[in-house]
């Protein structure tokens, strides 16, 4: 039986002798969260995004398979951290979130201070508006927004100032209902909503922490996904920067300026 199947197997070309089969890499399972043009649900209902499409080409090179779910980022870290969840996207390395994961980075940016038209001028500086002790901010709980942004955040906690919602489309509502003054957010995550909800011409945009520097890639679990697979993983990473594919997914979703400034051009990602 076995002569049989080893001949019907080189008759129909699944077998060559001496060649070693890859091992298959996953199935892993791999949480979305909605942001800005990460990943978002275009008008017709499909889903589109630059996480999206990273993750496409990643399975495409690294052969790796993905089963992917739609979750909120409060859950996604919550899950990563109790080792239930495989991967996600667009996650912000801390010393914490380093021990149950690896960071593989893809973007950089910094936050910048949403606030209302008619107060942009009275509350132009943080200190300002941490000043003002009526005044109100809305944030994406378990965001990290930078060390400045951080440490501001704690002393309008520390005044219980800070609402703190499960998603960007969360905040967006509660500033647009007036329960606060100021949002936090990156230049991926803003333009599309405030379109959308026609708060555009209603919102002064201010850069606040331009010393911060925020980096963010895939979230991969250190003890869910096996060291040969994240191997594979950085490599794919590797030759998609190298060749310009993920220059040119960027500017799939933001203008070509933006792009260039938002790619992370470090080859900490180089196969070791």
């Amino acid at each position: 039986m076995s002569r049989l199947l080893l001949l019907s197997l080189l008759i129909l070309g699944l077998y060559e002798p001496g060649r070693v089969q890859a091992a298959p890499c996953g199935p892993y399972s791999l949480a979305f969260y909605e942001h800005g043009v990460l990943y978002y649900r275009e008008a017709q209902g499909d889903y589109a995004g630059i996480d999206l499409d990273v993750v496409n080409e990643l399975a495409k090179r690294s052969g790796c398979v993905f089963n992917t779910v739609l979750e909120s980022r409060v859950r996604i870290w919550d899950q990563l951290a109790k080792n239930n969840l495989d991967l996600s996207v667009s996650g912000i390395p801390s010393p914490e979130r380093e021990q149950f994961a690896e960071f593989m980075l893809y973007m950089q940016s910094h936050n910048f201070a949403l606030i209302r038209r008619e107060l942009a001028s009275a509350l132009s500086t943080p200190e300002a508006f941490l000043a003002d002790a009526k005044r109100m901010v809305v944030v994406v709980k378990s965001f990290k927004h930078g060390a400045a942004f951080d440490a501001w955040l704690d002393k309008m906690r520390a005044q219980q100032r800070v609402t703190e919602v499960p998603d960007f489309e969360s905040a967006v509502r509660v500033f647009k209902l007036g329960r606060a003054d100021a949002m936090l957010a990156l230049p991926t995550s803003w333009p599309r909503i405030l379109r959308r909800e026609g708060l555009q011409d209603q919102i002064s945009v201010l850069d606040w922490a331009p010393q911060d520097r925020i980096t963010a890639g895939l979230i991969v679990s250190r003890q869910r996904v096996s060291e040969a697979d994240r191997q594979r993983l950085r490599s794919a990473l590797h030759s998609m920067r190298k060749d310009g594919t993920l220059e040119a997914i960027f500017k799939r979703h933001v203008d070509a300026s933006l792009a260039k400034a938002t790619l992370i051009e470090s080859p900490a990602d180089a196969p070791k």
